[in-house]
């Protein structure tokens, strides 16, 4: 196990305190209806105008960021279209039941993260009055919890997984990547609903095991079906530190993405607290995390006095067999794949371009086609490449013209000795280049093909078949089949 830094015997100065929570877009229509999760470019089909209240928590408190924002007393806009937001988005229509193929992907991040499912849990409101929800709140539910982590620096435990409705996005694209909003009034509903994950880890004591632990969690998350691209993953880090005794008062900091900067933001962060507690300015306040890895004010801690329970929906109930189903379907971890991979005799560039480019469920399909895992894994993700490169092709028309059907077809060509492997990579490019596939792999015929062979023959007297037969196949380039090449061998070679 590694030593940790920060605690090492005689030089400690500080104990850190720090957990991640990382909220992950699942891959399937919203949450609490029917409507698929596609984000537009287009001009909206609508805009609506909503100002939104204070409300009381369950314990009939106002939480003080709720407080907050309502002291900016704005009004917001919210852009719509008729075939992706619907009433629910609006909040003009109860929600449905919970989406269950979010519910069983988010079953399964659970159990890859060895947490205990909850049979049965509370959907909760939480109230947001920054405009992110038309409502006022977010939907969300506890799903499983007393989970662990194991890194370099031990285990890591995960608190919690929360499914929740993803918030609104800005309309303007340049206030996007605002991790709390909190400049916004104009929002679009697009991004309304779409099912979300929240995992919550327990206390972390070094940057180096908070960096490793994000890194950790995303390989499970990527392995799981969940939506891909910027925006999709958000990552906000809570951290305090007890400094000769003295305890800061913990502080959330929102936009922890770049792992490029990830220690320096623990490290600038801690030096900003350790002066605070010097100071006596300590504040419970949730923070942005800005490039230079320096932090900024956005608003006070929320605390619990925001939650109160959904009333429109009953409490959630997660069958047994949707557990045992999720389990049985559970995706394989990618250091898993990799070494299969390897072990089939792929290199190391193969291996990471197949696992890079998400070709792992065509690799396999085309295996069970022709069982020759180079030669698939090439017309994959090298061969490609390297058309795209040459022909200047982009990837989008590549795609559309070489698709997982017409590299089947070459390869059951190359199965029945129609072509000769090494034919592949050309016809891949002529097909790239725009021609019909089926006069691409129709055979060319070549005019007395055992005139010529006889031909070969006499000018290299005394070789075996097999060395005419490469000889053969290399002057005809894959033109000719092999199994009729070697049917005229075997009656002129004794």
């Amino acid at each position: 196990m590694k030593k940790d830094k920060m605690q090492e015997a005689g030089k400690q100065e500080f104990i850190l305190k720090s957990g991640l929570e990382i909220h992950q877009q699942l891959d399937s229509h919203k949450l609490f209806c029917n409507c698929p999760g596609i984000l537009r470019k287009d001009k909206p089909d609508y805009e609506v105008e909503r100002k939104l209240h204070i409300i009381a928590g369950e314990g009939g408190e106002v939480d003080e960021a709720v407080m907050f924002e309502a002291s900016k007393d704005k009004k917001f806009v919210y852009q719509g279209y008729y075939d992706n937001t619907c009433l629910v988005e609006l909040d003009e229509e109860p929600p449905y039941e919970i989406n269950q193929e979010a519910l069983k992907i988010a079953v399964q991040i659970s159990l890859l993260l060895n947490c205990e499912v909850l049979q049965d849990s509370q959907i909760m409101r939480k109230i947001v009055i920054n405009g992110s929800n038309t409502s006022g709140f977010q939907r969300t539910v506890l799903l499983a919890r007393g989970g662990f982590l194991d890194t370099s620096f031990g285990k890591v435990a995960i608190d919690y997984v929360f499914l929740e409705e993803d918030s609104a996005r800005p309309a303007s694209s340049q206030e996007e990547s605002d991790p709390e909003l909190e400049n916004s009034v104009s929002y679009k509903l697009d991004r309304l609903g779409i099912p979300l994950v929240e995992i919550v880890t327990g206390i972390m004591h070094s940057a180096e095991q908070i960096k490793e632990c994000a890194l950790k969690i995303g390989e499970i998350l990527r392995v799981c079906k969940v939506r891909r691209g910027i925006g999709t993953i958000r990552q906000d880090l809570n951290i305090s530190i007890n400094c000769n005794g003295d305890e800061s008062e913990r502080v959330e900091i929102k936009g922890f993405q770049d792992p490029k900067i990830m220690n320096l933001t623990v490290e600038k962060e801690v030096e900003r607290q350790k002066k605070c507690l010097k100071d006596n300015s300590c504040k419970k306040e949730v923070r942005r995390s800005n490039p230079d890895g320096t932090t900024s004010f956005l608003r006070p801690m929320p605390g619990a006095a925001r939650m109160y329970p959904e009333t429109d929906l009953p409490l959630l109930h997660i069958p047994r067999g949707l557990i045992n189903e999720a389990k049985s379907s559970l995706p394989r971890m990618k250091h898993e794949i990799k070494a299969e991979l390897s072990a089939e005799g792929l290199s190391e560039e193969l291996v990471k371009l197949i696992l890079d480019e998400n070709k792992v469920p065509d690799y396999k399909e085309l295996l069970g086609v022709y069982n020759n895992p180079n030669l698939i894994a090439k017309m994959l993700v090298l061969w490609k490449r390297e058309i795209c490169s040459r022909e200047k092709i982009s990837e989008k028309d590549i795609g559309k013209r070489l698709t997982l059907d017409v590299l089947e077809s070459i390869l059951v060509l190359v199965r029945d000795k129609k072509i000769d492997e090494s034919r592949a990579k050309s016809v891949m490019a002529e097909i790239a280049g725009g021609k019909d596939i089926n006069s691409v792999l129709k055979l060319e015929s070549i005019d007395n093909l055992e005139d010529e062979i006889i031909k070969l023959v006499r000018e290299k007297p005394g070789l075996t078949a097999n060395a005419y037969m490469g000889l053969a196949m290399a002057r005809f380039k894959g033109r000719v089949s092999g199994k009729e090449v070697m049917e005229i061998l075997n009656k002129i070679v004794k």
